[in-house]
C-alpha cells in the first residue's frame, strides 16, 4: 500500500543584510521580528548575513524562497518591492554591499536546475550609511508591516 505524503514543502525565509551597518541590516531584522511570531513547522527562518555560497544548500532544500534585502535604489526610504527574480539581471540594479555575492548565488542556484519559486522584497535604503547597529526611525517603524508581507507570502 503506498502512502500519501501529508508534510507541506519547506518554506525558508532568508533575511540578508550586514546588521553593522544600520538600514543595510533591514533583511536580518525582519528575521528577528518574525522569530516572535508563531509560523507553521515547515517555514525555516535564516539569517543570511551578507550572503555566500554556504546559503546554497539550506536554498536547495527548499521549495519557496523568500528573501528580505536592502536595496539603493534611489526610491524613498523604507520604499518596499515585492519582485520575482528568476537571474541576476532581475534583481535591482543595486542590491546593497553583497550586490554580486546574492546575484551569483542565485544564478548558480538556478543554473544548478531543481530551481525553487523565489520571492524577494527589496527595501529602498540611502545611499550613505553609517557605522551603526540600529536601523533609521523610517524602517524601525516598517519592520513589522514588511514581516506582515512575508507571511502573507508564505502562504501558496
Amino acid at each position: 500500500m503506498k502512502t500519501l505524503k501529508t508534510e507541506k514543502p519547506k518554506v525558508l525565509i532568508l533575511g540578508i543584510g550586514n546588521v553593522l551597518m544600520g538600514d543595510e541590516g533591514i533583511g536580518v531584522s525582519v528575521v528577528n521580528e518574525l522569530e516572535k511570531t508563531s509560523l507553521p513547522a515547515h517555514v525555516e527562518l535564516l539569517d543570511g548575513g551578507v550572503g555566500s555560497f554556504l546559503l546554497l544548500e539550506p536554498m536547495q532544500t527548499a521549495k519557496k524562497v523568500i528573501l528580505i534585502d536592502a536595496t539603493i535604489d534611489g526610491e524613498k526610504t523604507g520604499t518596499v518591492r515585492r519582485l520575482r527574480p528568476r537571474f541576476s539581471k532581475d534583481y535591482p540594479r543595486t542590491l546593497t554591499a553583497h550586490d554580486i555575492g546574492l546575484k551569483d548565488l542565485l544564478d548558480t542556484f538556478y543554473l544548478l536546475g531543481d530551481t525553487p519559486d523565489v520571492t524577494l522584497f527589496a527595501v529602498s535604503i540611502p545611499p550613505l550609511q553609517d557605522m551603526t547597529m540600529q536601523l533609521s526611525p523610517e524602517l524601525i517603524s516598517i519592520v513589522p508591516k514588511i514581516a506582515l508581507m512575508v507571511i502573507d507570502e508564505v502562504k501558496f
